[in-house]
């Protein structure tokens, strides 16, 4: 199973369902497409697609998906790579009218730059990136957590 991750931003991404619909209907996705569209209400006869669910149900999809297809929301993404799941993120765009500003955009860049995830934005073809995450190695996600939190601690015990 396909686990596609459009979050609770309310602004609708219609774009990275119509790129999917159009690669199941090419052949290129095989697989079940489940799809979690939070406020995208998009219909499509090839995708299982519910709007929200808990935290506890997301993170079991997650754990069940074979890989991941995620707006480019930083807790979508880090779902995955903690639990070292294959991601491939999708930055929402100002001017498409998803998003306020270009921010995911630099967030899945940077994912993407320290090997974390492959990531697809237009003029990329979809299928090239697909084929790439079947033998994609996804490098090691640490949170920095304990480090902040060491940090803060040492920087309070200071005062």
């Amino acid at each position: 199973m396909i686990l596609v991750v459009l979050g609770t931003h309310e602004l609708p991404f219609d774009r990275l369902l119509n790129e999917i619909d159009k690669q199941i209907v090419a052949g290129t996705i095989k697989e079940e497409v489940l799809v979690q569209a939070g406020h995208t209400k998009y219909k499509s006869t090839n995708m299982n697609i519910f709007d929200f669910t808990t935290y506890e149900h997301m993170a079991d999809l997650y754990r069940k998906a074979n890989y991941i297809i995620t707006h480019g929301g930083t807790g979508s993404i880090t779902m995955g790579m903690k639990m070292g799941k294959k991601v491939i993120a999708v930055p929402r765009l100002i001017k498409y009218g998803e998003h306020n500003d270009d921010h995911q955009l630099e967030i899945v860049k940077q994912f993407q730059e320290t090997g974390h995830i492959l990531y697809w934005n237009e003029p990329m073809d979809l299928s090239d990136v697909l084929r790439r995450i079947e033998s994609f190695k996804p490098a090691h996600f640490e949170s920095g957590n304990k480090k902040i939190l060491s940090l803060i601690r040492d920087f309070i015990d200071g005062v």
